[in-house]
């Protein structure tokens, strides 16, 4: 880390390998160091910005085997969100990232009628007692009424590494009987007249989901699924399509009468850190309403949570 105007701020550290020797600067901070065309262009206005041995590297520079390149990332501009004191689980946290066990009922951003009781306002409020500082942001987002593992970067060059690059795993109570596994491949579009429920139709994104049944009991089964797209509304319009909505989801013809909300839950989440690419994998005990609703349907919990492993 390096300080500037009291905050503690990431510095990078890359040897610059024999396959990129004699590269431009740019290449080899944008292909080896995997920073983003914008990072690239924020560091030319930070002083010593990127370093080669200690001494300046302009983009139009050369590297070379062995050279000790620094990047210094730049301060960040935008203001963080309002703090606000909600207790939210930290999962795991390191200099480039913060995960939380999302609770259900909290939404991830600020929107009419919840300025200060989402996660963007409880992370703030985390940061700020360690004396940090970091824009918000969330490198998967999960609905309000969905519990589980949100992944958060503290930095542009985080967010931008693991864009696209968090695999995770969710449990979901559908009604009905469902056995085996499969596939729905239906692309999703708004509903007309809606503004937020979507359904499948011409038109629509891709979106892919992959199930795999685990116990059925009292007309319900559970799932275990995994997205290969993100799609607002995936796993619940797709399931609806297929006459299966989940319990509790009545925007989307699920029953309120065992489960409040939505049964659905991001229980297991794995990423490689983006500076040393260590491979992280991490868990989410089921929430107290989840648990309750399996063992109404005569499901054991602890196996539901197996089902991820």
């Amino acid at each position: 880390k390096y300080w500037k105007g009291g905050l503690a701020l990431r510095e990078l550290h890359f040897t610059v390998p024999e396959q990129f020797d004699g590269a431009r600067g740019k290449f080899f901070l944008r292909s080896f160091c995997g920073l983003s065309y914008h990072t690239v262009l924020e560091l030319k206005q930070v002083e010593n910005g990127v370093t080669a041995d200690g001494a300046l590297l302009r983009t139009v520079d050369r590297v070379h085997t062995g050279q000790q390149v620094v990047v210094r990332l730049p301060q960040e501009k935008e203001r963080p969100q309002q703090a606000a004191e909600l207790y939210v689980p930290v999962l795991y946290e390191d200099d480039d990232v913060l995960v939380f066990d999302k609770p259900p009922f909290m939404p991830v951003h600020p929107s009419a009628g919840h300025a200060a009781d989402t996660l963007a306002n409880a992370s703030a409020a985390y940061l700020q007692k360690k004396g940090e500082c970091a824009t918000f942001r969330p490198v998967n987002r999960l609905d309000r009424n969905t519990s589980g593992i949100v992944v958060t970067a503290k930095h542009a060059h985080a967010a931008y590494a693991l864009s696209g690059a968090v695999d995770k795993a969710y449990l979901a109570v559908v009604q009905g009987a469902l056995a085996g596994q499969g596939t729905v491949d239906a692309p999703l579009r708004r509903m007309e007249g809606h503004g937020i429920r979507r359904e499948i139709g011409e038109g629509g994104e891709r979106a892919v989901t992959h199930w795999r049944a685990l116990p059925c009991g009292n007309g319900h089964t559970l799932l275990a699924v995994r997205l290969e797209t993100g799609r607002t509304h995936q796993i619940r319009a797709h399931f609806s399509s297929l006459g299966f909505p989940l319990a509790g989801d009545d925007m989307y013809g699920g029953s309120v009468e065992m489960i409040t909300r939505h049964a659905l839950h991001c229980g297991r989440a794995a990423f490689f850190q983006p500076l040393c690419g260590e491979r992280v994998c991490l868990h989410s005990p089921l929430p107290k309403d989840f648990r309750a609703l399996l063992l109404q349907c005569g499901m054991d919990p602890q196996e539901a949570e197996d089902g991820l492993k």
